[in-house]
């Protein structure tokens, strides 16, 4: 039978209001993994109220910035202990290689002290003022309950990303994590406990977003949204938040384009489109799911992707070997299917893959695929499939590429390789992309802030910048002066 998973409220399991579960499987094996609580308005009200609580009690709100950056710092700690465990439920969850999670869970603690070493560096400033008896202010506070919710393709990932700066800045939160991957998120509030963090601070309510995530976003005591996942929710969710006027970030959807010039190591340049698009059988916002080749190197670059492509090794995510494991959960294969039919419909050709590879395992696998003949008015070009699905397209000059690579609505990542820094600079000073990469791709760090442009969302995540996405400002006015106010109806500058 499998295990059971409840929610984490108040610093213990808890079983969800209703009594009911849902299941989660393994996408490699399709084998059931766990059950878990399937959470209602009931059971996050429960989680509201316990972080509330917490937000306002002694053990937290009367800790030191200082003493946060311990409990953060201790948390990092317990995060890299439990490295191979979390890494191989995680992958388990989502069919992400686990040699890759165990990358990212070597890496993971760096961002809880990246922000534990911040705790105490949030600070106000002293205003110069025209009246010299009045001394003027700020002073950067929590926000208070903080919801979070998180997407499937890269769950500890993005949720520490939240997390971290969130809980240096003295928020507490209550978070949702996807249906598809709770465990994890599960197993990180349970670690937070064992650091040290007082009941409540940190929350967990599993279940589905148009049950527990919609009632986390209603809610009137939270005082900030954080959400990583599709456009269209995010928008539902900025809509929500401006009703009530408080903050929201939202990191969502990108169609990006990696950019090949006719200066470029076509052989590096080729294994980074690659990178970019297949790591993670394309399961990410930042996949560089649009290529742009110079037309002098269009053809060797179609045929180096297209040969890298055929010798990936797609199987078990949990095998050393593998390169490639299957996408997340069945609809998402089928939406991946789909597109790629309307694009062949549209006129694309397949000039690799295009279909369900022969495996060992029943799991939902896709093959990377490699779509020629396209152009950048086709739906497959426009819109977010979130599968291994590279459309390559030439171009000619600097300008034409540039148009291309900007008529998207989205914003949020872009590729360009080069050999001139000229142009380097050109490129990343006209790209409409909130971050650029150079000669790489997909290279992050939690110092370096992340933000979305146009419909990739709003907000900033990673980076100093961050932490003021979790306080508000407030301007404080004194006035030394011990001599009466001389015109009670007159300003005072």
């Amino acid at each position: 039978m499998p295990t059971r998973l409840e929610h984490f409220i108040g610093g213990r399991p808890m079983p969800p209001t209703e009594g009911q579960y849902f299941e989660s499987t393994n996408p490699a094996t399709l084998e059931v993994l766990y059950e878990a609580a399937r959470g209602t308005q009931a059971d996050v009200e429960l989680a509201i109220e316990a972080a509330s609580k917490a937000f306002d009690g002694p053990d937290w709100s009367n800790l030191t910035p200082t003493r946060r950056g311990h409990l953060l710092r201790r948390l990092a700690d317990l995060v890299g202990e439990h490295g191979d465990e979390l890494a191989r439920l995680e992958t388990e969850d989502n069919g992400k290689l686990l040699r890759e999670m165990k990358g990212q869970l070597r890496t993971l603690p760096e961002y809880l002290y990246y922000y534990a070493g911040l705790a105490d560096k949030v600070e106000g400033s002293q205003i110069p003022g025209m009246d010299p008896a009045i001394l003027n202010y700020t002073v950067r506070e929590p926000l208070g309950v903080v919801g979070a919710i998180t997407p499937w393709n890269s769950p500890l990932t993005l949720t520490v990303s939240k997390l971290a700066p969130a809980l240096a800045a003295g928020n507490t939160l209550v978070i949702k994590p996807s249906e598809y991957t709770s465990r994890t998120i599960v197993r990180l509030a349970e670690l937070a406990s064992e650091a040290g963090f007082p009941d409540g601070v940190v929350n967990v309510v599993t279940g589905f977003g148009r049950e527990a995530g919609a009632a986390l976003v209603e809610d009137r005591r939270i005082a900030k949204i954080s959400f990583t996942g599709s456009t269209a929710t995010g928008r539902a969710i900025a809509s929500s938040a401006a009703a009530r006027f408080i903050g929201c970030t939202l990191e969502l959807g990108g169609k990006s384009p990696n950019i090949v010039f006719e200066d470029a190591d076509v052989a590096s340049a080729s294994l980074g489109v690659v990178a970019g698009i297949f790591a993670a059988a394309g399961q990410t916002c930042i996949a560089g799911s649009r290529v742009f080749a110079h037309r002098s190197v269009y053809d060797e670059l179609v045929e180096r992707v297209a040969e890298r492509a055929q010798r990936i090794v797609i199987g078990d995510p949990l095998e050393d070997t593998t390169e490639l494991g299957p996408l997340a959960f069945g609809d998402q294969l089928n939406k991946v299917e789909s597109y790629v039919r309307l694009g062949v419909d549209e006129g694309a050709t397949v000039s690799y893959g295009g279909q369900r590879p022969e495996t060992d395992l029943p799991g939902y696998f896709y093959s990377p695929t490699v779509l020629t003949d396209v152009d950048n008015h086709m739906r497959v070009v426009r819109e977010e499939i979130f599968g291994p699905v590279a459309a390559i397209m030439p171009f000619d000059t600097e300008e034409e590429v540039l148009r291309l690579a900007n008529d998207t609505e989205y914003g949020l990542a872009a590729g360009v390789w080069t050999k001139s820094l000229a142009r380097a600079h050109r490129m990343a000073r006209h790209l409409e992309a909130g971050t650029v990469w150079v000669n790489t791709y997909r290279a992050m760090s939690p110092m370096s802030p992340r933000q979305g442009f146009k419909s990739s969302g709003v907000g900033i995540e990673h980076g100093l910048e961050s932490m003021h996405e979790y306080t508000r400002l407030k301007s404080v006015w004194i006035n030394t002066s011990e001599e009466p106010v001389a015109d009670p109806f007159i300003m005072r500058n």
